[in-house]
C-alpha cells in the first residue's frame, strides 16, 4: 500500500510545482540547479560561504564554465533563491545533498560533510519530502548512516520521507556534456523512494535509469571512477617502461587506438586531480577493508598514480642535470595548477604536490593558470597558499630554468612559450605540434 503522502508529492514533480534545493553550490551543485530552472522548477541553493551565496545573489558566477548570464533573470524572477539561511530546507519539497567526500589523513573516508548536512536537514525535516544524496561514497552510506540519522527526527524513511541515492556525474569544462545530458542514475532506500527520485530527475535530465537500490547506485558510481583510475595507473607505469626504451608513450597511444574495438585510449600525466578518481578507489578499498577483503589491484593503481609527482620531479631534476644545471637555486614555473585543462577547478591537482616537492628540493618555484590567478588558501599545501599566477612574458619565460607543463589549458600560445623558454619539460604532449625549438622539450 502506497502511503497517502505519496501522491502529493508525485503530484507536486509531476506539474513542477515541486520546490528543488540544492545543497552545497560548486561544481556538481551550480549545474545542477540550472538544469532543474531550465526544466521549469523553482530552486532553493543553499550554501555555507557567504561569499558564494553574496555573488549569486548578485547574479555572478564563480566557476569559469558556469556564464554569468544565465543567473540574474532567474534571481529576479524568484525562480533560484542562493541562501545560506538552513532553517528553509523544510521549504524544498526534494533537497539533493552536492557535498564534498574527502579523505582522511590517513585515506579512509570523511563524511563529516554529508554528516553534518543530513544532521541540518534532520533538524528541520518535514514529511513528504525526498532527501537525495549526490555526493561520491561508497556502498551503504545513503543507508547506514544518512538514513538513521534522518530517522533521528521522528519521521520514518518510505513512509514520512523518502530516501535515494543519484551519483553526480559532472565533467567540469566539458562543453559536450552538461548536466542535464549526462544519463542519470537512481538508487532508492525503497521502491516508492527510488520512483520519485525518477520522476524527478527524468523532467531535468536526459536520462534517468532506475537501479534496484541506492547501493547498487553507489557502487556503479565507485567503479566509474575506479576503471578510468586503473587504465590511467597502467599507461603511467607505460610511460616510465617507454622512456627508458626511448619509445614514445604518446605516438604508441594515438596508434593503439586506431583499432576501432577492444581499446579505449588513457593517457598519462603528472598524477591525478579532481575530487574524485584520485578519491573514489579509496572508498572501494576502505568497504573491501571492512568486509575482510583485500583489493590489491585497485590500490596498486593507487600508488603508481600518487607516485607520478615524484616522476616527474627526478625527470625535472635530470633534465636540468643535462643542461649543467642543479634543481636547487634553478627557476622552475608550473603551467597549469587545474586538474585538468580548461577549467578554474584546482581540486587535489598533482601541481601542488609538484610544487611542494620542487620547493623542499631547493627550487625557486612559480606558476602561470589564466584560470586561476591567485590560489586559495589551502590546508594541506600552507607553504604555498595565496602564491599568485605570473604573466608569461619573452622576459619572464627566458628567465627560468625551466618551464614545466602540468596542465595543457588551450589558452597557451605553445609555440610562443617554447620560442622563449630555455627548456620545457611537458607531461601532457601539449607541445606536440610544435615544431621549431623541440631540443628543448623533454616529454615526461
Amino acid at each position: 500500500m502506497l502511503p497517502e503522502n505519496f501522491s502529493v508529492l508525485a503530484d507536486k514533480i509531476s506539474n513542477k510545482t515541486a520546490k528543488v534545493g540544492v545543497i552545497g553550490l560548486g561544481y556538481v551543485g551550480l549545474p545542477l540547479v540550472r538544469a532543474f530552472i531550465k526544466a521549469g522548477f523553482t530552486t532553493l541553493g543553499f550554501d555555507v560561504d557567504e561569499k558564494k551565496v553574496s555573488m549569486l545573489q548578485s547574479g555572478m558566477s564563480y566557476i569559469a564554465h558556469i556564464p554569468s548570464e544565465w543567473i540574474k533573470p532567474y534571481i529576479d524572477s524568484g525562480r533560484f533563491v542562493p541562501t545560506s539561511n538552513m532553517d528553509r530546507l523544510s521549504e524544498a519539497d526534494a533537497l539533493l545533498i552536492c557535498v564534498p567526500t574527502p579523505l582522511s589523513e590517513s585515506r579512509d573516508p570523511d563524511l563529516y560533510f554529508v554528516e553534518s548536512t543530513t544532521q541540518e536537514i534532520a533538524k528541520r525535516l518535514r514529511r513528504n519530502q525526498l532527501i537525495i544524496l549526490e555526493s561520491t561514497t561508497y556502498p551503504g552510506t545513503t543507508r547506514d548512516v544518512m538514513l538513521p540519522i534522518l530517522e533521528t527526527s521522528g519521521l520514518k524513511a518510505g513512509e514520512d520521507f523518502y530516501l535515494a541515492f543519484s551519483p553526480e556525474r559532472e565533467d567540469p569544462g566539458n562543453p559536450d556534456f552538461t548536466a542535464e545530458g549526462i544519463p542519470k542514475l537512481v538508487g532508492g532506500f525503497d521502491q516508492i523512494s527510488g520512483e520519485l527520485a525518477t520522476a524527478l530527475y527524468s523532467h531535468a535530465i536526459v536520462k534517468v535509469i532506475k537501479v534496484s537500490s541506492c547501493e547498487v547506485a553507489e557502487a556503479a558510481k565507485i567503479v566509474e571512477n575506479t576503471y578510468r583510475c586503473v587504465n590511467i595507473a597502467m599507461v603511467n607505469e607505460l610511460k616510465i617502461i617507454f622512456d627508458r626504451l626511448g619509445i614514445d608513450i604518446w605516438e604508441v597511444v594515438e596508434a593503439a587506438k586506431t583499432k576501432p574495438f577492444g581499446f579505449q585510449a588513457f593517457y598519462p600525466g603528472p598524477g591525478l586531480g579532481g575530487h574524485c578518481i584520485p578519491i573514489d578507489p579509496f572508498y572501494l578499498s576502505w568497504c573491501a577493508r571492512k568486509a575482510g577483503l583485500t583489493t590489491r589491484f585497485i590500490e596498486l593503481a593507487g600508488e603508481i598514480n600518487t607516485s607520478m609527482p615524484l616522476y616527474v620531479v627526478r625527470r625535472v631534476a635530470d633534465a636540468l642535470n643535462e643542461n649543467s644545471k642543479s634543481l636547487k637555486g634553478s627557476n622552475i614555473c608550473i603551467l597549469g595548477l587545474a586538474y585538468k585543462k580548461d577549467v578554474d577547478d584546482p581540486r587535489e591537482s598533482p601541481s601542488f604536490e609538484l610544487i611542494d616537492r620542487l620547493i623542499k628540493k631547493g627550487a625557486i618555484v612559480s606558476y602561470n593558470d589564466p584560470h586561476i590567478p591567485l590560489l586559495p588558501k589551502m590546508r594541506h599545501w600552507a607553504n604555498i597558499n595565496e602564491m599568485q599566477s605570473t604573466p608569461l612574458t619573452k622576459e619572464f619565460l627566458a628567465s627560468q630554468d625551466c618551464i614545466l607543463i602540468a596542465t595543457d589549458h588551450s589558452k597557451y600560445d605553445y609555440d610562443f612559450i617554447v620560442q622563449n623558454a630555455n627548456l620545457i619539460v611537458d607531461t601532457r604532449n601539449a607541445t606536440k605540434n610544435v615544431k621549431t625549438g623541440r631540443e628543448k622539450i623533454i616529454k615526461s
